[in-house]
This record gives C-alpha cells, structure tokens and sequence, in this order.
C-alpha cells in the first residue's frame, strides 16, 4: 500500500509545476510546489472535451475543470464516483489554467455551455460567479441530505455569500512548520512542539541561530509573500485582511523583523532580489523552521527520497504557532471547491457528485493520489501519514490534525483590490521603506478607501 501510495504522489509531483505566487500564497494565484491539482498550463480557451463513451440508460454530467491530464487526482475521483453511482457517466471540460476563471464566467454568462458541475479555482473567481447569479445554491440540497458541515471545520462558513453557500470544498492545503531535525540535534534543542506561541516560536529560532560569518545557521525562515508574517495574526477567529484596521499585525511584524536585523532569519530584501525560492532555502540544510503550506510535503518526500534533498533528509513537521489562547491546529487555508451552474441540465446528478467528491468518500480517493481533502478525519490522517517518505515521528503525524481553518483570502468582492495594497505595504516594511507604523497606517489608509470606510 505505501508503495502503491508513494509512486501516486511522485507522478502528481513529476506532472506538477512551479509557478510564482502573489504575497498571499492562497489569493488569486497558484502556489508554487503545489501538485498538479493546481499546476498552470495554457489550456485552450474554447475548453478541451475528455471522450466519453456513454452506456445505455446512463446520464452524462460535463465537469468543468482545468489541466486535465497535468492532474494526478482527477481519474481517480471519477472511477471511485462512477464504481458507486453506475447510473452516472463524467465527462471531463479542460478549459486550461491560465484564463480558466474568465473562460468559465464568459461560458455560464453566455449560452449553451451544458456544464453540470464546475471546479472553483479561488475566491475572486468564485465571487465573480456568485455576483453574477450563475451558481445555485446547495444549502436545498445540503439540507435534504443532512450533510454535516463541521467537519470542514468552518471553512464552509467563510465562504458564504449573504448566508448562502454556492461551493463546497473537496482539497485543502493548510500551513504547518517544518523543521529540520539535524539544525536542533546539533544545537542540543529539543525539537519544535505541537502546542507553540509565537513567542515561543521566536525564542525557539534564536536558540538555534548561529550568526558566526561563514557558518550561518538561520533559526526561522520566511519567504518573501506577505502571508508568511500576516498570517501569524490572522488566526484568532477576530481578524481578517479585510478588517480595514491593522494594528494587529504590528507584534508579528516587530519580531520578524528584529529577527532579521539579529540574523535569525535571512534578509527579505536579499530573497526578493535573489528570487530565492523556499524550497532552494530549506533544501541547503542551514534553515531550522520554516513556515509553509502542506504542498511542500510531496516536494520533500520526492526529493529527499531521490536523493536531490540530502541536507534537509531529516525532516518533520508541527501545527503553526498560535497567539495566546487560541487552541493548537488553528491555521491558514487554501481550498480547491465545486459548484453546480443555475444552468446545468441535470442538478440531481450533479449534487450527487458534488456530495460524493466533498465527502467522506472521495476525501479517500483523494488521499491515495498524496491530495489533502478538504474532510480530514482519523483515516484520512492516517493515509497520509502511512505515505512512504512521510516523517514516522508522531508529532508530524498529529500536526496533520487542525482544530480552525481561517481562508487566506475571504470571501468579498474587494478581495483582489484589497490584496495589492496589502503587497505593496508588506514589501515597504520588509525592505525598510516605511516602518511598521507607517506601513500599517498605509494600509489603512488605502484600504478603507476601496473599502469605502
């Protein structure tokens, strides 16, 4: 089985590619190192059609989607629903990564697209379609199939739209710590926590810094998005990057940035200009923690176990740090969802592969492609853990179990707007440009303004 589990997850990494991310690592953008689920690819913008051999008497549902044949999950989601439901044949649409969300709304704002159920690739997309009434509602649906919402663990609850819900979640990516275990070996530090402030964090990252010339050690590593410091901030269930007032931010900001003065983390301006990517950091083996999301994981797994990774072989993860009273497994999330068009020819089929794909079910399927569902209960934990090349350390183990998922980007219609003001001004703090207080009051500022405060 983990055999089996391994070389599923290394073709997702092989078809995968990289690609640059916005400073939110989740907002508008893929993010890099993710698997093919999220790769980009110039697809063709009139859509590819998977041939689709029909029986007699079954009825065909078309699924929009993009990078068909770059994705490792999609077969196996099909042939688990089609093995369960023999009534209903899936026909695949590519219509490409790159223009997929303005291909999908010129498509369902047109005429004739026929699309049943359509994929929604991030938040601006899915509130472009929300505003333009072109997705139907599945709380009717929700409702008569009694389907326990909790176990998405309030992402369900971000993402309504004037308390309705027009999308439910099948993948999710979450961040977590990883840490090298030899940089705390040869420290004689104990190795990180799942229970973990921020303050303990920073107190952490400096026991393991060696500031020697020549030998640096670098006890935290950020990478240069904005979602590597705010985020840290974001995860008390109080604040979101759309409150308009951020001096929430300030503390993280104020550490961060002391670290990189003291030499605990590397220069973010030298990062930007190197464009050194995160995985290059971690990979020299002279990083100790890392904050970054669980699409890293098949990275590392493929490239410690082909050898290409060997200073950072020894690795494991742990649960994001929280802020004082907040619960451990609280943290940052990205989702990949599914919708079903006002228009689609046949609603009662598509919700019944909306519900098998969102569930219990194809959360299996998923987790045997090296995917995180967007259910993740104690068999799917345990899939994953069980992966060959994944740390056999309990701790990295149950850092895979999260309490509160908080959506890097919320749902609103400013959303995009909001998130260049807050680039600019992270990166005007970050080199140095403004201070803290200058850039907070910046974003503010610029904010409100789109906001119209």
């Amino acid at each position: 089985m983990k055999k089996r589990l391994m070389s599923l997850m290394l073709a997702a990494v092989m078809a995968g590619t990289l690609a640059g991310c916005g400073g939110g690592a989740g907002t508008d953008t893929t993010s890099a190192d993710n698997t093919a689920a999220e790769g980009t690819q110039a697809g063709s913008t009139e859509g590819t059609q998977a041939g689709t051999s029909a029986a007699s008497g079954q009825t065909v549902i078309k699924w929009a989607m993009w990078d068909k044949d770059l994705t490792g999950y999609y077969k196996p989601l099909i042939e688990a629903f089609e093995g369960s439901n023999p009534d209903i044949k899936v026909e695949m649409v590519d219509l490409g990564s790159s223009d997929y969300n303005t291909v999908l709304t010129t498509q369902l704002t047109g005429s004739g697209s026929g699309f049943d159920v359509v994929s929604i690739k991030d938040t601006p997309g899915y509130t472009t379609l929300v505003n333009k009434g072109v997705l139907e509602p599945l709380d009717p649906y929700i409702e008569k199939n009694a389907v326990d919402l909790s176990g998405y663990k309030g992402l369900t609850d971000q993402v309504r739209v004037d308390g309705k819900l027009y999308e439910l979640p099948f993948k999710s990516d979450f961040w977590v710590i990883y840490y090298n275990k030899d940089v705390f070996d040869k420290a004689g530090v104990a190795y990180p926590s799942n229970d973990m402030t921020f303050a303990q964090y920073d107190e952490l990252a400096r026991k393991i810094s060696n500031t020697e010339p020549g030998q640096e050690v670098y006890g935290s590593h950020y990478h240069t998005w904005r979602s590597t410091v705010q985020m840290f901030a974001m995860l008390d269930g109080k604040h979101s990057i759309l409150d308009g007032k951020y001096d929430f931010l300030k503390p993280y900001y104020d550490t961060i940035l002391q670290e990189q003065e003291d030499g605990i983390c590397q220069d973010y301006a030298t990062l930007k200009t190197s464009n050194l990517h995160y995985s290059g950091a971690f990979s020299q083996g002279n990083i100790g923690m890392m904050n970054m999301g669980t699409w890293f994981i098949s990275t590392l797994i493929d490239k410690t176990g082909n050898g290409e990774y060997t200073d950072c072989a020894n690795w494991g993860i742990v649960k994001y740090p929280h802020a004082e009273g907040v619960e451990p497994g609280s943290t940052a999330a990205q989702i990949t969802s599914l919708a079903i068009p006002s228009s689609a020819p046949d609603k009662d089929a598509a919700w019944r592969f909306v519900q098998f794909v969102c569930g219990e079910e194809g959360a299996k399927a998923l987790a045997t492609t090296g995917n995180f569902p967007a259910l993740m209960d104690e068999d799917i934990v345990n899939t994953v853990a069980s992966t060959a090349g994944f740390p056999t350390d309990e701790a990295s183990k149950e850092a895979l179990n999260t309490v509160d998922l908080y959506l890097e980007m919320p749902v609103n219609a400013k959303s995009s707007e909001v998130e260049i003001v807050l680039n600019e001004a992270h990166d005007n703090i970050m080199t140095g440009n403004m201070t803290v207080d200058e850039g907070i009051a910046d974003m503010e500022q610029k904010v409100g303004a789109i906001l119209g405060q």
